[in-house]
């Protein structure tokens, strides 16, 4: 099988890269040049209509596409250790916290980078006003995300899951577009120590 990626700063792809060392998988990743913009190739487009990475090509031809998707086939693929929960209540939870994640925090920081920053400027019509009121909403999420780990160690509860792989690429993503994690969130930046400390994360 083949993982189609890019390297740093490209959030998604890490978050694929994060699991699979995570879950101990040597799976190389076939980078693409996203600003040779080899992602929106006629040969990519086989494998992914949107373009976009990461993409797993499976032996058999079969491509998967979107993060979490392709997290989901991994964990399948090799239960332990359990990155979506065990039982059916952490399972849920493991989502919820995932979908809170993508919509809370990386709706903002997107918006941000499509429409406010200077490297994407070239590829879309920008409203700057639109994407630096964007700053704000990341704030906001930040704070939010600040009060919900309070007393707790990891994002969905006790375990280290998908839910803080994702939250772990989208702020430092944020941080490398210029949106800085705030100074006095005292349990954001723990909980960012301690995840940004596992081997995983130089994924």
């Amino acid at each position: 099988m083949k993982l189609y990626g890019a390297p740093m700063p490209a959030p998604n792809p890490r978050r694929v890269r994060i699991f699979l060392a995570e879950k101990g998988i040597d799976l190389p990743e076939t980078p693409l040049d996203l600003r040779k913009r080899e992602h929106k190739s006629d040969e990519h487009r086989g494998r992914n209509s949107l373009g976009q990475v990461p993409t797993l090509e499976l032996d058999d031809g079969v491509c998967i596409s979107e993060t979490v998707a392709i997290c989901r086939y991994f964990e399948e693929v090799q239960t332990q250790p359990p990155l979506f929960g065990v039982t059916p209540a952490e399972k849920a939870n493991v989502d919820m916290w995932v979908r809170r994640i993508e919509f809370i925090m990386m709706t903002p920081v997107g918006n941000f980078w499509r429409h406010a920053h200077p490297y994407t400027a070239a590829l879309l019509t920008q409203y700057k006003d639109f994407g630096e009121s964007n700053r704000a909403a990341y704030v906001g999420a930040q704070r939010w995300l600040d009060r919900e780990l309070d007393g707790r160690c990891f994002v969905a509860g006790d375990a280290y899951t998908m839910a803080d792989i994702c939250a772990l690429s989208t702020m430092d993503f944020a941080s490398w577009i210029g949106l800085k994690l705030e100074p006095e969130l005292a349990n954001l930046a723990a909980w960012h120590e301690r995840v940004s400390g596992r081997p995983s994360a130089s994924a």
